[in-house]
């Protein structure tokens, strides 16, 4: 049994923004494959979809607090790290990429170090979604390739012209989700991480 976790913030406020990705793609792939519907647990504070091989979660906390919801939820279903997947967002791998990684640190990831903390462990498997826009030569910076900032990064909304982009990333994500179900996150990796 796996449990996938989309980390994100809650609420109209929020969505389609590029800190919500996570969560929505998690939302996109129970629509896709008709999964059992998601219904609110308030003991844990999140939303869950149960299924034979698969628990979707998403904390209905703000990012900063997922493993409120996280930490009872793997309790109760007796989940072991190595089966938990986070999707979440990451503002060091340029849009349009993924990256399938075990038992890596936050790199300052605040869903990430609250999720750690709830399973009190970081060997757990974190799908990471690009959200940083394509590097630009800087002016100012000596013809140096400058990053957007994550704080000024985070709460924008995707833009018309990269929603081609994000159907494509959606797309093999929940592939790459598929695959994991069959075959296991090792067999996943080649191609969720391969751009």
């Amino acid at each position: 049994m796996y449990l996938f976790i989309g980390l994100g913030n809650p609420g109209p406020k929020f969505e389609n923004t590029r800190h919500n990705i996570g969560r929505e793609t998690l939302m996109k792939w129970q629509v896709n494959l008709k999964l059992a519907p998601f219904e609110f647990d308030k003991k844990w504070n999140a939303l869950v979809s149960k299924n034979k091989k698969a628990i979707l979660l998403l904390p209905e906390t703000f990012m900063n607090n997922s493993g409120k919801a996280i930490a009872p939820s793997i309790s109760f279903f007796k989940i072991r790290p190595k089966n938990i997947i986070a999707l979440h967002d990451d503002s060091d791998i340029e849009f349009g990429r993924t990256k399938l990684s075990f038992a890596k640190h936050s790199a300052g990831h605040k869903g990430v170090e609250s999720t750690k903390r709830a399973i009190g462990t970081l060997d757990f498997w974190r799908l990471r979604i690009g959200i940083q826009p394509p590097l630009r030569a800087s002016l100012t910076k000596g013809g140096k390739k400058k990053r957007v900032d994550a704080m000024k990064l985070v709460l924008q909304k995707f833009k018309p012209d990269e929603e081609k982009t994000l159907k494509k990333v959606i797309k093999k994500i929940l592939e790459g989700l598929e695959i994991i179900i069959a075959d296991g996150p090792e067999q996943a990796m080649n191609f969720l991480n391969q751009n």
